[in-house]
């Protein structure tokens, strides 16, 4: 075995730098992100490729995700409100996507994000009827619920790349068939971290 060879496997290797995937910027571990709106993908970007994309406009092919966090305290979602937007799970995210003018819903899961189809009329009487559907921006932020048995449902306002950074925390450490105890006190910890970071919607 080559001298190169057994320094690369004693030493341990190193996260490549992250960059604006506008202009190659080096960017540090927290840094503002876009929405390529028709193909939904989300792009690290610098803060000066961020700044021109974060005034609202109909054309513009990307679009800075806020960072915004709203509740709704009084928040309510029936049983049957629920099982009316057909989604498997107790837990998902519901945006707005201006490319195809409709409502998404998405729910994480072990293999990613799962979309489903969402009924309008469903959507209306349920999470759509509250304040926070409302403030919703499209394309950048989602309604995030969560709902289960015993348990209050809930709702916030989030940037879009939250949603998907709990996607990813369900892929990383869901096991068996009910996730494990790791994955559901990582999903208690990010919902803690996003109630304590949002203000209540007037």
């Amino acid at each position: 075995m080559t001298r190169s060879l057994r320094r690369l496997l004693r030493e341990p290797r190193v996260a490549p730098q992250e960059r604006c995937e506008l202009c190659a910027t080096p960017v540090g571990g927290e840094h503002p992100h876009l929405v390529e709106v028709h193909e939904r993908r989300l792009l690290c970007a610098c803060q000066a490729c961020a700044l021109l994309f974060s005034e609202p406009g109909p054309k513009l092919r990307y679009r800075r995700v806020p960072d915004r966090y709203l509740v709704d305290p009084e928040f309510e979602l029936s049983d049957a409100q629920w099982d009316a937007l057909r989604i498997p799970v107790g837990m998902a995210f519901f945006l707005r996507n201006s490319a195809r003018e409709a409502l998404i819903a998405c729910y994480p899961s072990p293999a990613g994000a799962t979309e489903s189809e969402l009924p309008l009329e469903a959507w209306a009487d349920g999470v759509g009827a509250g304040p926070l559907a409302a403030e919703l921006t499209p394309d950048v932020e989602a309604l995030l619920v969560r709902r289960g048995d015993g348990v209050r449902p809930e709702c916030l306002l989030v940037p879009i790349d939250a949603c998907y950074r709990l996607v990813g925390l369900v892929r990383l450490h869901w096991k068996g068939f009910d996730g494990g105890a790791e994955a559901w006190a990582a999903i208690d910890a990010f919902f803690d971290e996003a109630r304590s970071r949002a203000r209540t919607v007037s």
